[in-house]
């Protein structure tokens, strides 16, 4: 599909769909439970859909029971065998492939797209240490798993993915023994704590010291009746950076207590000398001092689309260091943004783990690509609105992995 966007002002308020990575959680956790859960504000994402199939190929019953409301009867007894697909969720694919680690049976796990390109040896490394038999594609997708885990102590290296070890947080209550997870060089921080709130709001007790050790009681239950997902502050990123570049965007459904990740925006807006204005139910930003920043998005790496479209129109210099996050996402997300940018007219250089860039310079419309991925759509996206010209994108369909009403929601806003 190919969106063309033309420079406009954005005009009105935007509510925010649910967190995919909440909404994620919260599912497998209400599957995981042997009472019915209701589920408010499940979203309408790619991911949220691959996690609610997969459920329900494990044994959990699903009834719709409003456009807000989902209603998950958990899985009563584990399927001797079962072949899952993640689609292109590697958290789906991760969190699923921990639990079903954690039963009886041969369960295969596959994905599509980019995911299949993406490394999972950390299941071989680790989980085999804990008595479940695991077979790969030569350290690729589709997995087989073969339960079940036995529980005890190991040591794992977080520098890759926190979604391994919140697969982990997850299955690990579950079995008879207790557990202890020794975690070394963590990455995403913000995530593994989005898993714990999700465990804790489902009655699952599990304990960590400075997010380098766990303690796992065993034989654990979930439950929970109600659960609501909150608004997703990775989607709100891109319409509080049309805040911030002048748009009279205000950002709404945001939950100023979140524990997810990419709520660190706020801060990166700040050091950027923006202002963050607080609204009745809602926020926008005054980005109208705005200066080039230097930023961390090591633990928030989806920021980097929405920082990089801020940094193109702030006079000057940024840096944006994490980049070493970026490499298996939907697409090689450093090398993307740099690719796509260019044709715009905007230099970025990466060296290392450090991504610099060069704006304030005039940038133009161009044709551009998404490279399949949805965050590099988005930026693209508000990035065209503030550009002479039209801007073409291809491959624009592919906002749908997690927020499908995007371009919608911009033609909505336009003037």
């Amino acid at each position: 599909m190919i969106q063309l966007v033309s420079k406009c002002d954005l005009t009105g308020i935007i509510v925010v769909p649910s967190s995919k990575s909440d909404g994620q959680r919260a599912i497998l956790a209400a599957a995981l439970s042997k009472n019915i859960t209701i589920i408010h504000a499940v979203g309408e994402s790619d991911d949220e859909k691959s996690m609610l199939e997969n459920i329900q190929k494990l044994g959990a019953h699903v009834t719709i029971l409003s456009t807000s409301s989902t209603q998950i009867q958990g899985i009563q007894e584990f399927p001797n065998k079962a072949s899952l697909n993640a689609g292109e969720s590697g958290l789906g694919m991760r969190l699923i492939t921990g639990v079903c680690a954690g039963h009886n049976g041969v369960f295969t796990i596959d994905g599509e797209g980019s995911l299949l390109q993406r490394p999972q040896l950390f299941f071989e490394e680790h989980l085999t240490q804990m008595g479940v038999r695991v077979v790969s594609n030569d350290g690729f997708l589709p997995l087989t798993v073969h339960g079940k885990l036995i529980g005890g102590e190991l040591d794992i290296d977080g520098s890759a993915s926190s979604q391994f070890l919140s697969g982990m947080l997850m299955s690990l209550p579950l079995v008879e023994q207790d557990s202890v997870l020794v975690v070394r060089n963590l990455k995403s921080i913000p995530y593994v704590q989005m898993t714990l709130n999700t465990l804790n709001s489902f009655g699952i007790d599990v304990n960590h010291e400075n997010f380098e050790r766990f303690m796992i009681p065993g034989n654990q239950h979930y439950n929970c009746k109600e659960y609501t997902v909150e608004g997703d502050w990775s989607a709100a990123s891109y319409w509080l950076v049309a805040s911030a570049l002048g748009h009279h965007v205000s950002i709404s459904g945001l939950n100023m207590e979140s524990a997810q990740a990419d709520k660190s925006l706020l801060d990166m807006l700040q050091m950027a000398n923006c202002s963050i204005v607080f609204e009745e139910n809602a926020i926008s930003v005054d980005g109208s001092n705005r200066i080039p920043f230097h930023v961390d998005a090591t633990h928030s790496p989806d920021l980097f689309p929405a920082l990089v479209t801020m940094a193109a129109f702030c006079d000057g210099i940024s840096t944006i260091s994490g980049v070493d996050r970026l490499k298996n996402k939907e697409s090689n997300r450093g090398i993307a943004l740099q690719q796509e940018f260019e044709k715009l007219g905007l230099k970025i250089d990466l060296e290392g783990d450090k991504m610099t860039i060069h704006g304030g310079v005039k940038l133009h419309g161009a044709e551009v690509d998404s490279h399949n991925d949805h965050r590099i759509a988005m930026c693209l996206g508000i990035a065209a609105i503030n550009l002479s010209g039209s801007t073409t994108i291809a491959g624009a369909e592919s906002v749908s992995k997690s927020y499908p009403k995007f371009w919608e929601d911009l033609d909505g806003l336009a003037m």
